[in-house]
């Protein structure tokens, strides 16, 4: 039964098979979507105006718990192993069936969208929520329908997400009561067992890393910027490297913060909002995502509040690090209006080296490019993830993405490399991690200096400026940059102990190339020789 609506899709919520529901919530707009949340007791509103909200024990995403359904349409083209798993088509419809039984007699929340700025490749999509603060969260993240368009707005892909309904593992095939499984024969996501947002768009990222490329478009998880003159950058990276903070330039138009295409028309953004890390947000460092946590239509996850004040303490872990802010694109003051660019004149690969080894920046090779591109390193230190220890962990992340990769990754990279030989386009690896030593000895890297090095890298400053080769990296370190020591270029040098550096960079050079041994047969022996050099 319908609730008062804006305009509701003749394409109607049967066509999914859910029937019997109470009452439809169809496209409610941003304070509609907050009445609701906050008279279900879903959330609370903090001083000037953001929605904070809780998600449980359940605070990350849950890569153990990511299946795709084994079925004939897209068996074919999945890169099948630890990433993407295969799920039962019949196990699948059972559970399918069990949560639109779940369904019968809830409200549900609708929200018509669109994944991707570019009309050309734009994907038509619908989010089915049991709470309003998820469906608040998908208007945000997502391209809202127009209203001209609701009527006939017919969803090529739904996700269904039902974080109260939790499957029962002996039964259904799961690992656990959690689970985001992906059929691409029924274009269906189904999500329960978690509140944790991001997996809402994580899951539509994952379907346009299946369906794009099939276009010839590469799907890129990465953050993108234009300068005043409209020359493109984009940041590679994976969570807490800098994609989010970095792109965010005052000096540059934010065309997106962390997903993009890249077509024969240039890059384009996958979103409508930016979902930013914002533990221990600094407003001197990053004062355009800290203003965005002070705004009504913001959702924060998991950030700590004063329930007598309202007022937010940005720097509490105590329920995660992993605290999140959801907003709308244009919270940002200068964004690209179109969410789309040219081809990008540079590309920034970022990693978060905890070893403290890595170069701040290097010049990248077009050999060195596809092998740092498919090894996709970063590194996770205490605090960040469950079960880790003191010692700092290797993280190699295919495509600075694997877990949402669904083809092979060389698609993904032989792509880059087509993109990348047409046009004239600078590669540098950014190191946003530690130096003068390890994560619990040295310190992270001061913003600063990143902001620094990123800027003479995209205003050409860089271009001019000789290189050394890195001894066990094999990358081209610049020998200065403006406003930046030239210390700090070459990691060596911050350390105390030169031989404790020798060691600890060829134990992380030797892990690269451990990892590497997974793509030794499908690249070129210029790529194959174009990691660290360790005996």
């Amino acid at each position: 039964m319908p609730a008062s609506t804006p305009a509701m899709s003749r394409y109607g919520l049967d066509m999914h098979g859910i029937k019997n529901t109470n009452m439809e919530y169809w496209n409610l707009a941003t304070p509609a979507l907050y009445e609701e949340a906050i008279r279900r007791r879903e959330g609370i509103t903090a001083h000037l105006g953001p929605l904070v909200v809780r998600t449980g024990h359940h605070t990350g995403r849950s890569p153990n718990d990511k299946y795709i359904v084994h079925e004939a349409s897209s068996e074919k083209n999945i890169w099948w192993g630890k990433v993407n798993r295969p799920f039962e088509a019949e196990k699948f419809e059972i559970l399918y069936r069990r949560a639109l039984s779940y369904l019968q007699g809830r409200d549900v929340f609708v929200q018509d969208c669109f994944a991707g700025a570019d009309p050309r490749y734009r994907l038509p999509i619908r989010i089915i929520t049991e709470t309003a603060w998820h469906n608040l969260f998908a208007r945000t993240m997502f391209i809202p329908a127009r209203e001209e368009e609701l009527a006939e707005h017919k969803p090529e892909f739904t996700v269904i997400n039902v974080p109260r309904f939790h499957a029962a593992p002996e039964v259904d095939g799961t690992s656990s009561e959690v689970f985001v499984i992906v059929n691409f024969g029924r274009r269906i996501v189904l999500i329960g067992g978690t509140s944790y947002a991001g997996e809402i768009k994580k899951s539509i990222f994952t379907i346009l890393n299946y369906l794009l490329p099939l276009r010839n478009v590469l799907s890129m998880h990465c953050s993108a910027n234009a300068s005043q003159n409209g020359e493109v950058a984009v940041f590679f990276g994976l969570s807490g490297t800098g994609k989010t903070t970095l792109s965010a330039d005052p000096e540059r138009r934010l065309i997106g913060d962390d997903e993009h295409g890249w077509s024969d028309h240039g890059v384009f953004n996958f979103e409508g909002g930016c979902y930013a890390k914002v533990i221990r947000l600094s407003k001197e460092a990053e004062p355009q995502i800290y203003a965005c946590t002070r705004r009504f239509g913001t959702v924060l996850e998991n950030v700590m509040i004063d329930a007598h004040t309202r007022r937010l303490d940005l720097d509490d872990a105590s329920l995660t690090e992993n605290t999140r802010a959801a907003y709308p694109l244009d919270y940002i003051p200068n964004i690209e209006a179109s969410a789309m660019g040219g081809h990008p004149k540079n590309i920034i690969m970022l990693t978060a080296d905890a070893f403290g080894v890595m170069p701040p920046i290097a010049k990248l090779t077009p050999a060195q490019a596809m092998y740092h591109f498919l090894s996709g390193y970063t590194a996770k230190v205490a605090g960040t993830e469950k079960g880790l220890g003191k010692e700092p962990q290797a993280t190699f992340s295919t495509c600075f993405g694997a877990p949402f990769m669904v083809l092979h990754p060389t698609v993904y990279a032989k792509m880059l490399k087509e993109k990348t030989a047409g046009q004239q386009v600078n590669i540098w690896l950014v190191n946003t991690g530690w130096t003068g030593g390890p994560f619990g000895e040295g310190q992270r890297m001061k913003i600063a200096y990143t902001r620094a090095m990123v800027h003479a890298a995209l205003n050409g400053s860089l271009d001019k400026i000789p290189t050394e080769a890195d001894p066990i990296f094999g990358l081209n370190i610049p020998t200065s940059c403006p406003d930046v020591p030239n210390e700090v270029l070459k990691p060596r040098q911050t350390w105390k102990d030169g031989n404790a550096y020798d060691e600890k960079a060829k134990h992380l050079a030797g892990l690269f190339n451990k990892n590497f041994e997974q793509f030794e047969n499908e690249v070129t022996p210029e790529v194959r020789t174009a990691g660290p050099r360790v005996k």
